[in-house]
């Protein structure tokens, strides 16, 4: 029953990538997500004198949880300001777009398999489309909500977003589901 479904997790796969196209550029729900620092110049400056190499940072930083407990470590901590840090190399926006593709074909596909231990040939759309948004709401919500709990970051469009992936993962395969 998998290879019935190799369709409806291609087109999946092609529509989550457009509805992430139109949610970053045309609708720009992101645009809010990250802000300009005012003094960039000076910061990009620093950066660059400090050769600070490709990495994710956390500041202030410790290389234990002993170091954590530091007098020193907890007074930077209080004193602040506190963050986390991503220094990466030029972005490359054909790779990152294949491997975005990439990630929504393996979804599809992943949610196609898991809906074929599930619902037999034949089931309704609604009975489809249940399962398969909701499967697909949890594959595209959860780690975007713990990622935001740790680290701060915007969810009220992660969660649009994640609503809208499931839906067309919903819809897609409710309409194309094989017949018994």
């Amino acid at each position: 029953m998998l290879t019935s479904l190799l369709l409806p997790v291609l087109l999946s796969a092609i529509a989550l990538f457009f509805a992430s196209f139109l949610s970053w550029m045309v609708v720009q729900l992101h645009k809010d997500d990250w802000k300009k620092m005012e003094q960039e110049d000076e910061f990009l400056k620093a950066m660059q004198d400090l050769n600070v190499p490709v990495g994710s940072y956390m500041f202030p930083g410790c290389q234990s949880s002993d170091e954590m407990k530091s007098k020193e470590y907890q007074e930077k901590w209080n004193t602040g300001p506190c963050g986390v840090m991503t220094v990466y190399p030029k972005v490359n926006m054909g790779k990152n777009l294949g491997l975005t593709f990439v990630f929504f074909l393996v979804i599809s596909f992943s949610l196609a398999y898991l809906a074929t231990l599930a619902i037999p040939p034949g089931a309704e759309f609604m009975t489809v489309f249940r399962f398969m948004s909701t499967a697909g709401l949890l594959t595209f919500l959860a780690a975007t909500i713990q990622h935001a709990i740790w680290f701060h970051n915007r969810i009220t469009v992660h969660i649009i977003e994640s609503i809208a992936y499931a839906a067309i993962v919903g819809t897609i395969f409710g309409l194309m589901w094989p017949a018994a």
